[in-house]
């Protein structure tokens, strides 16, 4: 076994590293996957001014990639829209439609300038064997630009990822020129798609960036998408505007493409919808914003480093003067090859040097006639001449000699001299011939190179907020189905995909949990509301319960602050029975006592603010000392003094009176906050607390869940009367207390 984990462990490195070097990773030094630089490899041994089929290229290139065509053929035609490197002809597929590229035999490409110009130089590029050792190919290209800031990058290797950003060409150049002259730069991303980008939480290639598509809303009943956001395209953003108009989130009539050469989506609002008014939503509920993060990884010195923009941008500034010191040396050494060729050249021809070797019979004796015929001019050719020199010489034709122009080969000296000259001033000030080589490239792209991508501070759309309480949610008492897919059962109100419930049972217990399609809450489900910590945290529940050892009706009140989702509390202390519940700040109940021999007040009344809010976990306050059956609100009009509040109970000996702090603190009195009342369920009635949300108050008078919530029958002869905005009912006959 050891010896497997062994194998398992070297094997597993050893394909680790491959991966992230030579497949997924682009290089710091010239921005390229190892499949893109052997595209660009073929193309430049192809070259010779037309273009090529993919096919053709796709076969040549696998004589260096040691994987499949379909890898190398899909490398193609990203790198090619890019439309940096590679000069397309054909179908290469459409970058906002997402449509794909026709067959490699049907399309062609070729090397752009720009590519030979920044990409191309044999004589200082290293190369190696291939895969096979047939060929030899690039270890990199002598890049003058950070071509992985230009055509961006993605990648998944093992364990770490890269995701760099395009950025403008002519913007590159310019940041490039500005570290070159030490002054300060900022370079952001810009999108082929267009948008619109908010670079607040951008970090010079690492962080994330959100992108919004274009919108014309200039037409109160008409949208029209103009750009994409980086990363879609027409038919998924469409799809996801369905999705949200299938969902409610969204109304729209129609939704149409005309999408040619440029964007244009048209969306069509629904009756009674305007196109300031959706804005928000399409943006919350769609791909018309998309959050993009970035991840600036790359190959250095052979090893994968995060870096950041700025460093590459200065890492590309130093390395494009090293390219250029190489350029200017190998020129100069080229030059200083040709004069001297050229010099011998025309004094062999012009001093008739070569009338010296018409006697001499060896080839020793012709080369020593040579050197010796062009010895007088030593001063002149000012480096020692070879053998090779000589070699030369001779092999110049008779034709060439007799038709020699002498005037014609001094001007092409001086030529050669001046272009020297040129040379050698370039390399002694080489940033000034840095930025001029940039400058060039800038003017030669700055007309084709606008910048796509308007950088724009835009407030985040919440989606929570966009989203609209369209949701019929439903309660079955029958069932004790609760969730927007019961169908039968009462509507209790509107809610959205990203609400919470609060939903309380009959034994007390209670729960937060998303909004469910279909959940079973209890048969003599208490209370239901939506679970927002603003609104329901200042909701004062009361529960009226009774004691599981003595029998005695206590009471608790208490605020709902924090919750897990899913997780059950009890309000109920264990063993205990609910016999009333109630979110009202301002109630009086009436407690109904088990009969008693000599007992003859069978019931007995309380307001519930005269009793002080605790926490949850705290112990309700005995009301009594006897036990307790039942308890039910009381609402007979005759109960309620001038100033619409009942009288606080008398005549009771074994009711504890009230903390006088209890008594002299104020009565709590809730926000009046605008609610639709609808039809109450059976068992209670469907109202509106403090805190706005509509919920079910029933009477829990029994161990036991009756099968359907029946609501409690009226007082003979007593009208309903309404009170604190709440339609309620007389919870008993009994005759109210005089």
């Amino acid at each position: 076994m050891a010896y497997v984990k062994k194998i398992f462990n070297e094997n597993f490195l050893y394909y680790a590293s491959y991966v992230i070097k030579d497949r997924a990773i682009p290089d710091l030094e010239d921005g390229l996957k190892p499949v893109q630089r052997r595209i660009m490899h073929t193309l430049f041994e192809a070259d010779d001014g037309k273009y090529h089929k993919v096919a053709n290229i796709v076969g040549s290139c696998m004589k260096y990639h040691p994987h499949g065509d379909a890898s190398i053929y899909s490398a193609l035609v990203v790198l090619a829209n890019k439309e940096l490197f590679i000069d397309k002809q054909g179908n290469f597929g459409n970058l906002y439609t997402g449509d794909s590229a026709s067959a490699a035999r049907y399309i062609e490409c070729r090397a752009t300038p720009l590519a030979k110009d920044i990409l191309y130089n044999p004589k200082i590029t290293e190369y190696v064997d291939s895969y096979d050792g047939r060929n030899r190919e690039p270890v990199v290209f002598p890049a003058k630009l950070p071509v992985v800031l230009l055509t961006g990058a993605e990648g998944i290797a093992v364990g770490m990822s890269t995701r760099i950003l395009p950025h403008n060409p002519v913007e590159v150049l310019e940041a490039e020129i500005a570290c070159l002259q030490g002054e300060d730069f900022q370079l952001y991303p810009d999108f082929p798609t267009g948008g619109v980008i908010d670079v607040e939480e951008y970090d010079d290639g690492q962080g994330k960036v959100r992108v919004r598509a274009t919108l014309d809303v200039s037409d109160p009943k008409r949208i029209v998408v103009r750009d994409l956001p980086f990363g879609t395209t027409t038919e998924s953003l469409i799809e996801s505007v369905e999705v949200a108009a299938r969902a409610g989130r969204l109304k729209i009539a129609s939704i149409n493409d005309f999408t040619t050469d440029k964007v244009e989506i048209e969306i069509r609002l629904a009756r009674g919808e305007y196109s300031q008014d959706t804005i928000d939503a399409l943006y919350a509920f769609t791909q018309c914003e998309q959050s993009i993060s970035c991840n600036l990884l790359v190959i250095k010195d052979s090893l994968p480093t995060l870096m950041r923009v700025p460093e590459v941008i200065r890492h590309h500034a130093k390395r494009l003067l090293a390219v250029l010191k190489a350029e200017l040396e190998l020129q100069i050494r080229e030059l200083l090859d040709e004069i001297h060729a050229r010099t011998l050249e025309r004094i062999f021809i012009e001093e008739r040097v070569y009338k010296a070797i018409e006697n001499k019979k060896t080839q020793e004796g012709v080369q020593k006639a040579v050197i010796d015929g062009l010895a007088p001019f030593a001063l002149e050719i000012k480096r020692e001449v070879t053998p090779d020199d000589v070699e030369r010489l001779l092999k110049i034709p008779i034709r060439r000699i007799s038709l020699y122009d002498i005037e014609k080969a001094r001007a092409e000296l001086e030529r050669l001299k001046a272009k020297l000259k040129e040379a050698r001033y370039h390399l002694a000030h080489l940033t000034e011939y840095g930025i001029a080589f940039l400058s060039g490239i800038a003017d030669k792209l700055r007309p084709h190179w606008a910048r796509k991508t308007k950088i724009q501070s835009f407030t985040k759309v919440d989606a929570r907020e966009a989203a609209r309480r369209n949701i019929a949610l439903r309660y079955d008492p029958a069932t004790g189905y609760l969730g927007k897919a019961v169908s039968s059962g009462e509507f209790l109100f509107d809610v959205s995909p990203f609400d919470k419930i609060l939903v309380m049972r009959h034994t007390g217990m209670y729960s937060v949990v998303p909004v469910p399609d279909r959940l079973f809450a209890d048969k003599g489900m208490q209370y239901c509301a939506i679970a927002d910590k603003d609104s329901i945290s200042s909701v004062i529940f009361t529960v009226v319960y009774r004691d599981g050892k003595t029998g005695y009706p206590c009471i608790k009140r208490c605020k709902i602050e924090g919750w897990i989702m899913g997780k059950d509390y009890q309000l109920v202390p264990e063993g205990g029975r609910l016999l009333y519940f109630t979110a009202e700040p301002k109630k009086t109940i009436v407690v109904h006592y088990e009969p008693k021999a000599r007992l003859k007040t069978l019931d007995a009344r309380f307001r519930v603010q005269d009793y002080d809010v605790k926490g949850l976990k705290a112990q309700g306050v005995r009301l009594s000392n006897r036990v307790a059956s039942s308890a039910a609100a009381e609402t007979i009009p005759g109960l309620f003094d001038a100033n619409g509040e009942p009288p606080a109970p008398t005549g009771m000996p074994d009711m504890p009176k009230p903390s006088a702090k209890a008594a002299a603190k104020p009565a709590t009195k809730g926000k009046a906050v605008a609610g639709k009342t609808k039809k109450p369920a059976a068992g209670g009635k469907a109202s509106t607390t403090a805190a706005g949300k509509t919920y079910i108050e029933s009477k829990a008078n029994t161990s036991k869940p009756e099968s359907k919530l029946s609501a409690p029958k009226a007082t003979a002869g007593k009208p309903e009367e309404k009170h604190g905005g709440l339609l309620e009912r007389a919870a008993s006959k009994k005759k109210p207390v005089k």
